[in-house]
């Protein structure tokens, strides 16, 4: 009898190891592992598709956000958008910080970054406009002079959320998840899904809330208040990964449409 329970149990971890290898065949890479093809620059103070200083590279397996050839960070806050938009989607990627913060930037910024959904294009945002209108899963390390930092969370630049069945209005909404060393490769999932959204660390959900929305002038400085009304939600728009002012490296990103 214990051997035949041992059989079964060996049977049902084949069954499920073949249903997530499924499941992952269902996933596209969002990154060709070569080049940033598929994916269009925008930064502060800078034309679209101008990527200044090479600020992300693609570096073999990971796409870097790289100050190797910064004088200073001058506010260049700036992101990297997926070509497509995306409305109802899971999806996957791998993080981790390294080398050394801009000093220039600002301070919230070390060890932050994030990446935004449900974003207005790179080509409808201005010169001068700092962050896109969207949402964003906020990923952090841990700063030993700043304890208690939390990493999966949300913030909202130009937008508002519903968190709990109510208009959520401040900026940040924090996680429960504790941000792990910088250095350290953390995985991190995204499900969007008819207005409900799920962000998961490590397998563990960390966040859940819906409905995203437009609030002008929220945080944002310089964007097109004509391309938006109030209270407008945002179903569908490009993904960005983003540039703050700490190096960061992105790998494993993949992603499922659910429509």
């Amino acid at each position: 009898m214990h051997n035949y329970k041992k059989l079964l149990l060996a049977v049902a971890g084949m069954i499920a190891s073949l249903g997530l290898s499924a499941n992952e065949k269902q996933f596209k890479p969002l990154y060709n592992g070569k080049d940033l093809s598929g994916w269009t620059v925008k930064i502060y103070g800078h034309q679209s598709e101008d990527n200044f200083a090479n600020t992300f590279v693609a570096d073999g397996e990971s796409i870097k956000v790289n100050y190797a050839q910064y004088p200073l960070f001058n506010n260049r806050f700036g992101h990297l958008y997926t070509n497509e938009s995306y409305q109802n989607f899971h999806l996957k990627f791998d993080y981790r910080f390294y080398g050394e913060f801009l000093t220039d930037a600002p301070s919230y910024a070390k060890l932050n970054s994030g990446v935004m959904f449900v974003s207005q294009s790179p080509e409808s945002m201005k010169i001068q406009q700092n962050w896109p209108v969207s949402v964003e899963m906020q990923l952090l390390a841990d700063d030993p002079k700043n304890p208690g930092r939390t990493t999966g969370n949300m913030c909202s630049p130009g937008t508002d959320i519903e968190y709990q069945g109510k208009l959520f209005k401040p900026h940040c909404l924090k996680s429960e998840y504790p941000a792990l060393p910088s250095g350290q490769w953390v995985s991190a999932e995204l499900i969007v899904n008819n207005g409900q959204v799920i962000q998961k660390i490590n397998g563990q959900t960390v966040l859940r809330y819906a409905n995203p929305s437009v609030n002008i002038n929220k945080t944002i400085k310089g964007y097109d208040v004509s391309l938006f009304k109030k209270g407008q939600k945002l179903h569908n728009g490009r993904i960005a990964l983003q540039s703050e002012g700490h190096p960061i490296e992105f790998k494993n990103i993949r992603i499922k449409t659910l429509d």
